[in-house]
């Protein structure tokens, strides 16, 4: 008996070892395809999210490559090389894509990108010399090791003798099956968090390191079909949750301010300052400010020193729906492309309705981000003049009219349409300082961004200044030039515009729109460079500065000034406000100001609230206490001394959810519209 069994086990090993053997001889091309897609994925996160090795992705990236691959064996084996490389290269592609994409944003790409493919146009020196690099190319080996491997195969006649034993379908079957084995093996290792995290897909670094690129490239497809599918499906419940949430805003007591009203029937004008980021009005070089002009205004007004922008992929379109809407940015393609056609309560529409007349300006093109469209039928501004329809291009630097001369033709139109007008609102967009900043032919006597000290001449013995030009020919030494000639427009304007008589009565806003997107590795050169050794600091030296991702994220923060002619010596306009802000925190703290409210903000009054939180559109959030990274489940306490609890954070993150949610549900249904179209139509009927 216990032969029988014994010569029955050898004889299945056997034919197991038989089988395994002749199946990896004739599915050597299948195979090597999953392999190369697989471990260009572990690559992928190798050179982003760093958790590789991390067996769950890992099992997601290998049940779609399966997936994808079963359908090769429908195909002749002569031709099934053309479909595995197709898809290898398709594989590869999006890697490559990702890859760049997560150098510049720190996050995942979006189909629904393809939609601003349009911008990309506009801005293809700032992708080239900002975010191209050769680790992003580090994914091509992959078709060519696949061709090389079918030039290698031919010459043995892989393919003839594949041909005389395969049956392609029940390969193909088999092959699904195994697929749909490693799928539900996956799905049973995940829990109620993770699935949620999927379907919000706004948190897209914690959705690849959970699921991997390719699942996450999937559900990105279904997640950018939302503007045409999602209204369709469950506008109950998330009307539901609108009006929930809403009713919960409602209760919360308005309170009035020293601030309330003081702004009342005056003229607003604002100023979209292009990729300024607030660490450059601390700095000098060889005594001279890099920004004078700022920081004066920053001291004459109200200077909020711990503000963000809160955009997303759609940047400085992000900037000008959050600022006049105060709500957040899309999680699915830009507001300006995909949903400009919703109902949004704006600073335009409600300045509006006191009398204002509503204006923007910009020196690129209308249809950059869509704005031509946008500004006048969805924000609600009166006019929008850009470009060669209302500007005469006499000088350009980086994308178009440079930022003087645009301030030069602007402010004879301001003073018309004062003059015309009770009030207005106006605001001007720059343009000069903006990303790749290489521009620098164009610039008008650009500053030197080196440092210069005394140093005694080893032959002569006398001491001489010498430069040590550490910043010259850097991206980063490039953009503090940028910032130095736009920080120069702004002066300009403020004389201008003082000449003119237009500051007289007029409250001027300014606001970066967000951060220069440069790399971490700029800053750590800049902050550890040695002049007198020409040399960076090593990391084990004890002056060594790490820029880690908390130094840099926070680092990210822009400047507003809100500034007044007629109030500069009094102090209650003429301080800072460290109080951590964000830029939907915009339009409440105006609105108190000025007089107007929008119940849909998601903001608060920054004088009426006790602590607030920056929620950004990747989940992270900012308190005056804590920056917590919801991608990783951590956080750092900002300052020594103080604690945060576990329900302080519990607290933060229910609240960036929420808020998140109703955000893109306000965006993606319509609420706004459909709420008030439905309250009308109560109203009606109870009137009858």
């Amino acid at each position: 008996m216990q032969k029988k069994i014994k010569d029955t086990s050898k004889h299945i090993s056997n034919k197991v070892k038989a089988y395994s053997k002749q199946y990896m001889k004739t599915n050597i091309l299948f195979l090597s395809f999953v392999l190369t897609s697989v471990l260009n994925a572990m690559l992928l996160r190798y050179l982003t999210v760093k958790n590789y090795f991390d067996i769950f992705p890992i099992l997601a990236d290998l049940a779609v490559v399966v997936m994808v691959g079963a359908f090769g064996y429908f195909f002749k084996p002569k031709n099934q090389f053309k479909y595995f490389a197709t898809c290898s290269i398709f594989f590869t592609v999006l890697c490559v894509i990702n890859s760049m994409y997560y150098t510049n944003y720190l996050s995942f790409a979006s189909l629904s990108l393809l939609q601003t493919s349009l911008q990309i146009v506009d801005v293809a020196d700032a992708v080239v010399e900002n975010v191209m690099e050769l680790k992003d190319f580090s994914y091509i080996w992959a078709p060519i090791a696949l061709f090389f491997l079918n030039h290698a195969l031919k010459k043995k006649d892989y393919y003839k003798k594949v041909a005389e034993i395969e049956v392609g379908k029940v390969r193909a079957l088999n092959t699904m099956v195994f697929g749909l084995i490693v799928i539900g093996v996956f799905i049973s290792t995940l829990n109620s968090v993770d699935i949620s995290r999927l379907g919000k897909q706004w948190n897209r670094e914690y959705v690849v390191m959970r699921f991997g690129i390719y699942t996450y490239q999937i559900n990105d497809v279904i997640s950018s079909l939302k503007p045409q599918i999602s209204p369709l499906f469950g506008y109950d419940e998330k009307a539901r949750e609108f009006r929930e949430y809403y009713d919960k805003r409602s209760q919360e007591e308005h309170k009035e301010n020293e601030y309330t009203n003081v702004f009342k029937g005056k003229n607003l004008l604002v100023i979209h300052d292009e990729s300024m980021q607030q660490f450059v009005m601390d700095l000098k070089f060889n005594g001279e400010a890099l920004t004078p002009n700022l920081n004066r205004i920053a001291s004459e007004g109200l200077f909020f020193s711990n503000f963000y922008a809160q955009e997303s992929v759609g940047t400085s379109s992000d900037t000008e729906f959050t600022f006049n809407t105060a709500l957040m940015p899309a999680t699915s393609g830009t507001v300006f492309i995909s949903y400009w056609d919703r109902e949004y309560v704006t600073i335009p529409k409600l300045l509006k309705e006191q009398g204002y007349y509503a204006f923007s300006m910009h020196g690129n093109k209308g249809s950059m981000w869509n704005r031509d469209t946008v500004h006048l039928k969805t924000l609600g501004y009166d006019k929008f003049y850009n470009y060669k329809n209302d500007f005469k291009i006499d000088e350009t630097i980086g994308l178009g009219l440079s930022d003087k001369s645009f301030f030069r033709q602007a402010v004879p139109k301001i003073k018309k349409i004062q003059e015309k007008n009770k009030n207005f609102y106006g605001t001007l967009i720059m343009l000069s300082n903006h990303t790749p900043f290489s521009d620098i032919e164009h610039l008008p006597d650009p500053i030197a961004v080196d440092y210069k000290y005394e140093k005694e001449n080893p032959e002569t013995g006398e001491k001489e200044t010498v430069s040590a030009p550490y910043m010259e020919e850097t991206k980063l030494g490039n953009y503090f030039k940028f910032v130095h000639y736009a920080d120069s427009a702004i002066g300009q304007l403020f004389d201008d515009l003082d000449k003119a008589g237009i500051l007289d009565n007029t409250v001027v806003v300014i606001y970066g729109d967000h951060d220069a997107k440069l790399k971490e590795s700029e800053y750590e050169y800049f902050y550890n460079y040695d002049p007198y050794t020409d040399s960076v600091l090593d990391k084990d030296d004890p002056n060594y500065r790490d820029v880690d991702f908390y130094d840099y994220e926070l680092n990210r923060k822009v400047p507003f000034i809100i500034w007044t002619k007629d109030h500069e010596n009094d102090e209650k306009f003429t301080k800072e406000i460290t109080k951590v802000m964000g830029m939907y925190d915009v339009l409440p703290t105006l609105g108190n100001m000025f007089g107007f409210t929008d119940k849909y903000a998601l903001g608060h009054d920054i004088f009426s609230t006790d602590e607030n939180v920056v929620i950004f559109p990747d989940g992270n959030w900012l308190t005056d206490k804590m920056y917590y990274n919801h991608q990783k489940g951590e956080g750092k306490v900002l300052h020594d001394g103080d604690t945060v609890s576990i329900d302080y954070i519990e607290k933060y993150n229910q609240m960036s959810e929420e808020v998140l949610n109703v955000s893109d549900s306000i965006i993606v249904y319509d609420l706004i519209k459909k709420q008030d179209e439905a309250k009308k139509i109560v109203d009606d009927y109870n009137n009858k």
